[in-house]
């Protein structure tokens, strides 16, 4: 059985099939492509809420007629429910360069500024828009919220009170104006705002949670615990909220109803610190304690840094009697945080119980001498306060633990302080409230894009347009040395479907007895040896691609095969690192505009943490073919990691611009 044959183990759907189509038909004169009918399709594409797809045609309209306006705008709009401000606002400007006249790239352009922080320059945007329509609802609604946002409540407010008076059912104008009136002390107008909001939108979670949070503030928790029962009733898979009804449940004295939802938060979303992290002190203060040290030990993992959850933990091992345990939580406070002096006390306690009176009495000492001299001179000799990690915290007396003057035993009130999340109920604005297409949302592990081999199996994993074009292997394919066609594949190129392990299998015996011959030929030694590296049989892959280079010193294609080996044989033996860069040197020697052997240098220089030969790599291979979309997402990796935020954000932006998935999801992250 030939591979050939074989259904393709990524199956296209139709819309990415019509894309492929149409780029192969234009792909002899770029300006020949239909623009209008490309346009159309990526419209439809938009309105099914397929944003990444919808970007491809966009560039391709872009690409055959510049000079258009639409391509840029529409764009931007699938840039925005991907949430990437900073691109949207770059293709409104330059839809709007080309035309200056079309009122809603205002908008859009507004509404990205807005949530890149630009809110005076959002203003401006929706103030021309209102010069054209001034009874536009969402012009208004937009201006007022960034007025809120600048401070200008005035303002604001003249502009809510326009917006209710031509729209008085629009219930998020008078949530928003709720909000205004808390941010103004004006809770009374807040709560007659927001009780409107949830006459007329009582299918709609925001006004309800707003509303809590003024209940939270006023500790009105019967009339909390009824808001957040109706949002969790609207919204029941948002483990947040049951975050939030825990602690109110908890100030009820619903000991079970507060436990009840942590569980039912951490089953929702295993990984949120703060349900874990509440959830582990109401085990400690049940005296639950090995659950407890589990919940505070995951939390740990999620968040190694959170002092809060680490000081607990150690409480929770003097108790257990694993003393040396804490003592290593204890230190590793006390090193982070030099003046904390209550990390000496308990570092005192530890040192005790394991015998250590001596140290025990210096550790004293220290917490003793940190008190006393920041009585003398609090200016001068502060106490370290940490600060919580997962979320808010409230104290006794209902204000945020966090601000303000604060006694000792309010600073220590906060290592055993539930938290809360923030801003759940704030107004949120939305330019398109489907979810369907939005890849950033989707929980994606994080790691550079994969490098490339040459083999039997073609598996497209990405929305690049068209296929990874190596010169040589084209050569190779259109000559027919061999009967089957070989691709050039991102690592792994093994599916693991049966009939296709088997077409390997019938594949490395066809070629394997072709290279057993008296003369074979380098060809048949190619073949050969992919097939077996394809099927992990390194040594002869080895074996059969080195005699391949032998036969024929200028065999590009063989060099590129034997270092993607190589570096896929290095992830059980890095010892091969070396000989993948020799490899991929030579058929840069051989082919200098070979982009692909260059990304996978970078790969091997990234994962061995030598992020700047990466980034030298990742950038020539960017100079040789400027649309690598997986070179600028592993390049904006490396960035990240010598710590230069802007270059990575630019070009995280450009890589989910040319289909690189995961780079929406790590924008998102990075907010």
């Amino acid at each position: 059985m030939r591979i050939s044959d074989l259904k393709h183990t990524f199956p296209f759907p139709e819309a990415i099939i019509c894309l492929l189509l149409i780029l192969r038909i234009a792909s002899p004169a770029r300006a020949q492509v239909n623009a209008e009918q490309v346009m159309t399709i990526g419209r439809n594409v938009l309105s099914m809420d397929d944003y990444m797809l919808s970007i491809q045609y966009f560039n391709q309209a872009i690409k055959a007629k510049p000079y258009l306006a639409d391509p840029y705008y529409f764009r931007a709009l699938a840039k925005l429910s991907l949430e990437d401000y900073s691109g949207a606002e770059e293709d409104c400007t330059l839809a709007l360069e080309r035309n200056k006249y079309k009122t809603e790239t205002y908008k859009a352009r507004g509404f990205a500024r807005q949530f890149l922080g630009k809110d005076s320059l959002a203003i401006e945007d929706y103030n021309i828009g209102l010069s054209h329509n001034p009874d536009d609802k969402y012009f208004l609604f937009y201006k007022s919220v960034a007025q809120t946002e600048i401070g200008d409540y005035d303002g604001a407010d003249s502009t809510f009170r326009t917006l209710l008076r031509i729209y008085p059912r629009f219930d998020e104008g008078h949530a928003a104006l709720g909000r205004l009136n808390l941010l103004r002390g004006d809770t009374v107008g807040a709560l007659a705002s927001l009780n409107r909001a949830t006459e007329l939108a009582p299918n709609s979670p925001r006004a309800f949670l707003m509303r809590a949070e003024v209940e939270f503030s006023n500790r009105d928790w019967q009339g909390a615990l009824s808001d957040m029962d109706r949002a969790i009733t609207l919204e029941p898979r948002e483990a947040d909220l049951y975050v939030n009804r825990a602690y109110v449940r908890y100030n009820l004295e619903d000991w079970f109803g507060a436990m009840a939802d942590y569980n039912y938060a951490i089953e929702l979303a295993p990984d949120n610190s703060r349900a874990l992290f509440n959830r582990a002190l109401l085990r400690y203060e049940v005296k639950d304690l090995n659950r407890a040290a589990a919940d505070f030990t995951e939390v740990l993992r999620l968040d190694p840094d959170n002092f809060h959850a680490m000081f607990n933990l150690g409480l929770v091992d003097l108790e257990r009697g694993k003393s040396r345990e804490a003592l290593r939580q204890f230190d590793r406070i006390a090193a982070r945080y030099p003046r904390f002096h209550q990390a000496y006390y308990a570092r005192a306690e530890a040192l005790r119980d394991i015998g250590d009176m001596r140290g025990a009495m210096q550790s004293v000492h220290q917490g003793d001498e940190l008190v006393k001299r920041y009585v003398k001179d609090p200016e001068h000799n502060p106490l370290d306060r940490p600060t919580i990690q997962p979320g808010r915290t409230h104290s006794d007396n209902g204000r945020d633990a966090d601000s303000g003057e604060e006694s000792e035993e309010e600073i220590m009130s906060r290592f055993n302080q539930l938290v809360t999340v923030g801003n759940t109920g704030s107004p949120e604005l939305s330019f398109n409230e489907r979810i369907k297409g939005r890849v950033q949302d989707r929980d994606v592990t994080i790691d550079p894009e994969t490098f490339y081999m040459v083999s039997f199996v073609a598996t497209p994993r990405s929305l690049k347009a068209g296929s990874n074009y190596f010169r040589h292997l084209d050569e190779f394919n259109s000559r027919g040395f061999i009967a089957d066609r070989l691709y050039l594949t991102p690592y792994p190129g093994t599916p693991g479907d049966e009939a296709t392990l088997e077409a390997l299998f019938a594949l490395s015996d066809n070629y394997g007895r072709s290279s057993l011959t008296p003369s074979p030929r380098p060809a048949d030694l190619l073949a050969s040896g992919i097939a077996r590296a394809l099927l992990k049989d390194f040594d002869a892959a080895e074996r059969d691609l080195s005699a391949s280079i032998d036969a024929l010193p200028d065999f590009t294609v063989a060099y590129m095969a034997r270092g993607a080996m190589r570096q896929s044989r290095a992830k059980t033996d890095p010892g091969f690192l070396e000989g993948a860069i020799k490899d991929y040197d030579q058929a840069l020697q051989l082919d200098p505009t070979l982009s692909y052997a260059l990304f996978n240098k970078g790969n091997i220089y990234y994962e061995t943490g030598d992020y700047t030969s990466a980034l030298e790599c990742y950038t020539r291979a960017m100079d040789i073919d400027p649309q690598f979309g997986q070179a600028a997402f592993n390049r904006g990796l490396t960035y990240l990691r010598l710590g230069r935020k802007a270059q990575a954000l630019s070009d995280l932006r450009k890589a989910g611009e040319m289909g690189v998935i995961p780079a929406y999801s790590l924008l998102k992250k990075m907010k």
